[in-house]
């Protein structure tokens, strides 16, 4: 029997899965995934998702599941389909899944938790930064991997100066040794 999210969450899913008429692979890196699939708990009230395959499918989960939409308003969640997002390169191949076979279309992948951390770099919000120090916690985190993934991956590989991308990269870094330390 597949496990299902809570509530909303499962409600939600599953009238959206409902609407659709075929598979749609939707891979999550935001608060959803945080909290579903490594059990960080922190609010929140969309599945940011992106790359979402097939991209015909698109429009239809917008409109049925989108921010605004009766599913959302009568759930009070809502799929964020993100545009513009920079993940590390090669992700896709360590995407897994999310409640499988919960869903009859909706298939839910969640990124590793490296390129989750590594998704958030480049926008920097407070609550990215708090959602990456809590899964290098979790994990936890092997940060030469983590450096590896971001050298090979992101860093040539996304918007803006890579130099620009280094400092916030290794404040991050930085964060989680001190917070390490802190813990002992």
């Amino acid at each position: 029997m597949p496990t299902l999210p809570p509530s909303p969450w499962k409600e939600f899913l599953q009238a959206l899965d409902a609407k659709m008429t075929e598979v749609c692979k939707l891979p999550c890196f935001g608060g959803f995934a945080v909290t579903m699939e490594y059990g960080i708990s922190r609010p929140t009230s969309d599945i940011d998702v992106l790359d979402v395959a097939p991209p015909s499918a698109v429009e239809i989960l917008i409109r049925e599941g989108g921010e605004g939409s009766p599913l959302a308003i009568e759930h009070k969640v809502y799929l964020h389909i993100v545009g513009i997002a920079n993940p590390p390169y090669d992700y896709e191949s360590r995407l897994h899944p999310l409640n499988p076979g919960a869903f009859q279309h909706l298939h839910l992948l969640v990124m590793d938790p490296y390129d989750l951390a590594l998704t958030k770099l480049k926008r920097d919000s407070d609550k990215d930064f708090q959602d990456v120090l809590q899964l290098a916690e979790k994990i936890p985190f092997d940060l030469d991997l983590f450096e590896k993934r971001y050298r090979e991956e992101l860093r040539e590989n996304t918007t803006g100066k890579a130099e620009d991308n280094d400092i916030t990269f290794y404040r991050w870094k930085e964060a989680i040794l001190e917070n390490r330390v802190r813990k002992k």
